[in-house]
């Protein structure tokens, strides 16, 4: 008797000059949580589009098994229909309909056109007891947080009668309590008897939840290994990217220069709640040649602190902001990037590239004074910087103009990263830096800021990985609903530690 609930068979998908997939064979078996792991660029996401027929069948070469049937699917109702749900890191919910609304969409309890919203709400109490949501059917999803926004697409997916259930990056935007929560569900999901493919770049979520790992490189599988003690994490990452990497965080001696950003009492407001204090009299210094990482659990304010120095956010805004010795007022972002303070957001697609544009235009964007006179831009010196970009960071990339959207995540990165060197930055923020990219792409990250930390710049890394805190930066400072609650030199900075002042524990 055959095993495996899903055989995908020598798979091969290409796109005009690349083969995205080469002969792929992935299987699954029943009631398994089967990891998919690779960097970014190795085919995950393509092979999971094939499974779930985004490219519909004849688009690709090989076969898709399900119980020993092939099937060939040529939409994603086709396969929703043979039992596979997905659930993407960008949630596919509408926020203002109800969570009933969002669960049964496209798939109501109709009778002659006449939709039977009692049945509905019956039907989605039993789903959300048994995600563990304790929720009123009626609740506008746009009044949830992500954590149970993402158990409601659970619930949208078991709706649908699911065997085999994807999920791609699942607590890429999760806090730990809520990534706990969901792994939690996850394993009950198999104990019914489903399986699921779980795609993540973190590797120890991976390590503590997945019964069996296939490794994809360069679009080929490179393996398939039970997860046992014996295959490590360094086994994996030696797997995705072709080659040890010695060290996760290679860190460099900095020799810290003089104070380039001087922040005083900086209180701000929030602007959707007036009377709402988000930032409480912090004042810091960050030096010129050097990383300066923020720490702290997820409402700490971090960002809000950061956009607010960098005319994005806030009301009621007081305190003082030093550039240089020089006191500064920044009302809005342009000026702070003529005063050479930048600010690269958390949230790449959405706030830091223009996914349509291409990659020369994403990476002059914020620099086209440079670039253009009356007779507006000129495009060879926009082709020259852009080029010159690409080859510094090793952007992967067929053409400069190649949109942004069809790059991986870790080269999207790369141009957000190109788009603010071109403006030349005396101190640089970074937001969540290497948020949903792998692991050799978050390598070559690192490598990034320790050049620019050479050539002077001031950078200030804002993480929710701990590790990365402290294995990158050279002073942390911690914070805990918008004060400031300590701040440490990376030799006496320890998880346990961080987690103490982000907690709200006081300086002893």
């Amino acid at each position: 008797m055959n095993d495996y609930v899903l055989d995908m068979i020598n798979i091969v998908k290409e796109f005009p000059g690349v083969r995205a997939l080469d002969n792929v064979d992935f299987k699954v078996k029943k009631g398994e949580i089967h990891a998919l792991v690779g960097e970014n660029g190795a085919g995950k996401s393509t092979l999971m589009k094939v499974l779930s027929g985004v490219y519909p069948y004849g688009s690709y070469k090989g076969k898709i098994l399900l119980n020993g049937k092939e099937q060939k699917f040529q939409t994603i109702k086709d396969s929703e229909a043979a039992g596979i749900g997905i659930i993407y890191q960008e949630l596919a919910l509408i926020k203002e309909m109800s969570i009933a609304e969002n669960i049964y969409l496209g798939n109501e309890f109709a009778k002659h056109g006449v939709i039977n919203w009692n049945k509905a709400m019956f039907k989605t109490k039993e789903l959300l007891k048994e995600i563990g949501l304790s929720e009123n059917p009626d609740t506008k999803v746009i009044n949830l947080g992500i954590g149970k926004q993402q158990l409601v697409e659970i619930a949208k997916a078991l709706s649908k009668h699911v065997n085999i259930l994807i999920f791609d990056e699942p607590t890429a935007a999760l806090n730990e309590d809520d990534s706990e929560n969901l792994l939690n569900i996850i394993r009950k999901l198999k104990e019914q008897g489903i399986s699921c493919i779980y795609i993540s770049h973190k590797l120890k979520e991976v390590k503590e939840i997945a019964d069996t790992i296939t490794i994809l490189r360069d679009g080929k599988t490179i393996g398939t290994y039970p997860n046992q003690d014996s295959f490590t994490i360094d086994k994996m990452i030696t797997g995705m990217v072709g080659r040890e990497l010695t060290q996760l965080f290679p860190r460099k001696e900095h020799i810290p220069g003089e104070v380039v950003l001087e922040v005083k009492d900086w209180t701000v407001y929030n602007p959707e709640l007036p009377d709402k204090k988000t930032i409480d009299r912090i004042s810091f210094t960050a030096r010129k040649g050097e990383i300066l990482g923020i720490a702290g659990l997820m409402g700490a304010g971090r960002t809000e602190l950061m956009m607010s120095l960098f005319g994005a956010y806030g009301v009621n805004k007081s305190g003082e902001i030093y550039i240089d010795g020089k006191k500064e007022t920044i009302k809005d972002p342009r000026e702070s990037i003529v005063k050479g303070l930048c600010y690269l957001s958390e949230d790449r697609k959405k706030t830091g590239l223009v996914l349509m544009m291409d990659i020369k235009e994403n990476i002059t964007l914020a620099s086209l004074n440079k670039i253009s006179n009356i007779r507006g831009i000129n495009e060879n010196e926009e082709i020259r910087i852009s080029n010159h970009y690409v080859e510094l960071l090793k952007i992967k990339t067929p053409s400069i103009e190649q949109k942004t959207q069809n790059l991986s995540g870790g080269n999207q990165q790369k141009v957000v990263i190109s788009k603010w060197l071109m403006a030349t930055p005396k101190i640089l923020i970074l937001d969540e830096p290497t948020r949903g990219i792998d692991v050799g792409a978050k390598y070559e990250i690192y490598n990034i800021m320790n050049d620019l930390v050479d050539q002077g710049v001031s950078i200030i890394m804002i993480s929710s990985e701990l590790p990365e805190i402290l294995g990158i930066s050279d002073r942390i400072l911690v914070m805990h609903e918008g004060k400031l609650t300590a701040e440490l030199d990376w030799k006496e900075a320890s998880q346990e530690k961080i987690m103490h002042y982000a907690t709200g524990g006081i300086n002893e």
